[in-house]
């Protein structure tokens, strides 16, 4: 499962044990997120015990930060906006798929080193096939960003088998950048936004204007007959691309699913245990 230690760390931090095991999502901004109520779902269905909590860090300052919470006896952390590459260099060991997406949203401690792992992709694709039901094979697909969230869901998309997948970024030398590096792993381009093409079965919004509450304007024709949209987040930040994906006609969803679904893969890598995520999407989108 790892990939070797990361060239060029620090010696391993010294890992304090607590009196409970300790948790948290890390972010800016995270007061908004509802990994704590998840992982403490999770672990009453699981039986076991556990302090989830959410932790805001200053841009600049995720390795401070990071380091002092392991070392103080922290057993694992969730990472969020904007700091998914700065957990990817913060790694002392790193799972294949964390090293394939060049990005972390998992840490955990192992064996006095910190383990960073990337959940985003299953979880992604976990949502997108057995909770929408969608068949992806053989269709084309849009992704929008190429940010740390979209490095996360690259290779477990082109894995479905698509006809093609387009990375679409306005900055277009970062879409580049990411599309060299998944070239062997399938039919991937990347484009500008003034050139990614109409016609998608998917269109996945990975960029953080939906977090920030900037619009994200998609030309209607990027939607083909019966696509479906879908945002990487959730709630009313992801609403106002949603509604514009369901005035082009399209399928929407955010991605409660796909946070709820990658929780779980975190869960399992911390306490061996996977939990049941169906009753808890519900609950959670009741609530």
């Amino acid at each position: 499962m790892a990939a070797g230690p990361a060239a060029g760390l620090r010696p391993a931090i010294r890992l304090h044990p607590a009196t409970m095991d300790r948790y948290v999502v890390i972010g800016n901004p995270v007061a908004h997120s509802r990994s704590p109520e998840i992982h403490a779902r999770f672990a009453r269905a699981t039986g076991e015990t556990l302090v989830y909590e959410r932790l805001l860090v200053e841009p600049g300052d995720f390795a401070r930060a990071a380091r002092e919470f392991f070392a103080a006896g922290g057993r694992g952390a969730n990472v969020t906006l904007p700091f998914k590459v700065d957990a990817f260099d913060f790694a002392q060991e790193r799972t294949q798929r964390a090293a394939q997406a060049g990005a972390v949203n998992t840490l955990a401690a192992r064996d006095g080193l910190v383990l960073g792992d990337n959940t985003d992709g299953a979880g992604l694709v976990r949502d997108l096939t057995a909770n929408l039901g969608l068949a992806l094979a053989g269709s084309r697909i849009l992704l929008v960003g190429a940010g740390g969230a979209a490095r996360g869901v690259v290779g477990p998309l082109l894995a479905l088998g698509p006809a093609l997948l387009v990375i679409a970024n306005r900055t277009r030398a970062r879409a580049d950048e990411l599309a060299r590096a998944f070239e062997p792993g399938g039919p991937v381009r990347s484009a500008g936004f003034a050139d990614m093409g109409r016609g998608f079965d998917l269109v996945v919004n990975a960029t953080s204007s939906s977090t920030h509450g900037e619009p994200l304007e998609l030309p209607a024709e990027v939607f083909a007959p019966g696509a479906t949209a879908y945002d990487m987040a959730y709630g009313a930040a992801a609403r106002a691309f949603l509604d514009r994906a369901r005035a082009a006609g399209a399928r929407a969803s955010d991605g409660l699913g796909m946070l709820v679904e990658q929780a779980a893969e975190s869960f399992h890598l911390w306490r061996g245990k996977r939990p049941e995520t169906a009753g808890v999407i519900a609950a959670l989108r009741a609530a």
